[in-house]
């Protein structure tokens, strides 16, 4: 055989079996290195953490607000006052994650589509409701908006309170939300939109509208989920006044302060039960818009 005709089997041979750098890289013991799966010890693991830190509290609560029977946790949630608490939070927490839907999507339009100076400190301040105790940032709004107003808006033991202070420690949910979304939205279709002369408001409403309503109502799911809950910064600035400015989770404190735990629970399951449904409906909506836009491309 000639010296052209072995470099050529060689070559048919080199073809014919897979190469070794195509091979996925081995580790110890000759194991692959690559995570295509995830083994049983690692779900097992995840469902064992999940379980002892989010289902078994669940579980706990949901078995102590029905200690009284199906009649004592009916009573404990249908009373004048629980009644009126849940409303006033419900209420409330709508409106800010309303506020917060349309100058989050605003703020984080600013973020990432212009430039200006102090670009980076505006970025930064919009997670300091994540790092601020919530106790503290009720105790800022009430110097700032209580009896003795430097600016003479006097909101004290008012729903309007409430709102600010919920619109303040739930901004970020919705800004990082929309934001990543933004970053990857491409933006060739909007040039291409204005070059066929549409304006800015049609293509916003057409185009990145669409694309970013899913992010959008996660936010808002995320946004009204934390504010139903939430105590610290509305303490203060509250007031706590029943069938007035009294929050669910000041109603649950008051119940465990005179010694009530089981109404204490069954408003606390009442509340898990609106974020649930709350962030399901949203989801799903997200969802069907998701897959309507991959229709439409």
């Amino acid at each position: 055989m000639t010296a052209a005709g072995e470099v050529a089997n060689e070559s048919a041979s080199a073809q014919a079996s897979p190469s070794s750098s195509s091979q996925p890289p081995k580790g110890f013991l000759g194991r692959s290195r690559t995570f295509a799966g995830v083994s049983p010890a690692a779900i097992g693991t995840a469902w064992l953490w999940l379980s002892i830190i989010v289902l078994l509290p669940l579980a706990a609560i949901t078995v102590q607000s029905f200690d009284n029977g199906w009649s004592g946790f009916w009573d404990a949630v249908t009373t004048k006052n629980a009644l009126d608490a849940i409303g006033i939070t419900v209420l409330v927490s709508v409106v800010a994650a309303a506020i917060n839907v349309v100058f989050g999507t605003i703020i984080a339009w600013v973020l990432v589509r212009d430039d200006f100076r102090g670009k980076g400190f505006v970025n930064a301040i919009i997670d300091l409701p994540f790092a601020l105790p919530t106790i503290v940032a009720s105790l800022v709004l009430l110097s700032l908006y209580g009896p003795n107003s430097p600016v003479a808006i006097h909101l004290s033991a008012t729903k309007p309170a409430l709102i600010v202070a919920l619109t303040f420690v739930t901004l970020p949910f919705v800004v990082r939300q929309v934001q990543p979304v933004l970053i990857e939205l491409d933006t060739d279709v909007e040039e291409a939109a204005a070059v066929l002369g549409a304006n800015n408001g049609i293509i916003f409403r057409k185009i990145v509208l669409p694309a970013l309503l899913p992010a959008i109502l996660t936010g808002a799911g995320l946004a009204f989920t934390r504010a139903i809950g939430e105590f610290g910064s509305v303490v203060l600035i509250g007031g706590n006044i029943p069938g007035k400015t009294q929050v669910a989770s000041q109603y649950i404190q008051q119940q465990i302060e005179i010694d009530e735990p089981v109404n204490a629970a069954a408003i606390s399951v009442v509340l898990l039960l609106i974020a649930f449904v709350a962030l399901l409906v949203l989801r799903i909506v997200g969802r069907r818009q998701t897959k309507r836009e991959e229709l439409d491309r």
